[in-house]
């Protein structure tokens, strides 16, 4: 069992470079939005604590599976104690089954992930995102967290930080695969 977590700011493009992960090693995606956009439908609005217990369960499920392997998408704030805490109890929860954890970080700068907040494949999978200004404006709001990390902050030993910005989403997962041999 392989668990990759691919982190980073809104709209960096984890859920696009995760479904090409996906494509290329069948390793299964669970983006960060499968959880949240049918609380958003089911309850009008956000909901932390069922948000958690849908990946919690999806979580357990997964990792007591025959599958090769799970790419989860998550933004992470390094600045939250909360956060860190919570990649500890995801790879806690694959740990028992043996599972080989991998932590991908894609990093971009505002302007281009901007540009992406738009894109036809993000609208299609997050509908929350398709009042573009109001995402536009959540994106610039997490400016308030600190959602890259800081040289040698990430203490995983399968660990790759990219810069996406001039990389397809393709070309990213292209280089997950080799770096991490998935």
């Amino acid at each position: 069992m392989k668990l990759v977590m691919i982190v980073g700011s809104g709209a960096v493009g984890k859920m696009t470079v995760g479904q090409e992960l996906a494509r290329r090693t069948g390793l299964r995606l669970f983006h960060n939005h499968m959880a949240i956009e049918p609380v958003l439908d089911v309850f009008g609005y956000y909901d932390g604590a069922v948000v958690n217990e849908i990946r919690e369960s999806v979580f357990r499920r997964f990792a007591a599976s025959d599958n090769y392997g799970l790419i989860f998408t998550y933004m992470w704030a390094f600045d939250l104690r909360q956060d860190w805490d919570y990649v500890d109890h995801v790879r806690s929860i694959f740990a028992p089954y043996g599972a080989e954890f991998y932590c991908v970080e894609l990093d971009a700068p505002r302007e281009i992930r901007l540009a992406r907040n738009a894109t036809e494949n993000r609208l299609r999978h997050k509908p929350s995102k398709r009042d573009v200004d109001a995402s536009n404006r959540r994106l610039l709001d997490e400016e308030n967290y600190r959602l890259v990390s800081e040289p040698g902050e990430i203490p995983f030993e399968n660990y790759l930080r990219i810069d996406n910005s001039n990389l397809s989403a393709a070309d990213a997962a292209k280089l997950i695969q080799k770096t991490f041999d998935l």
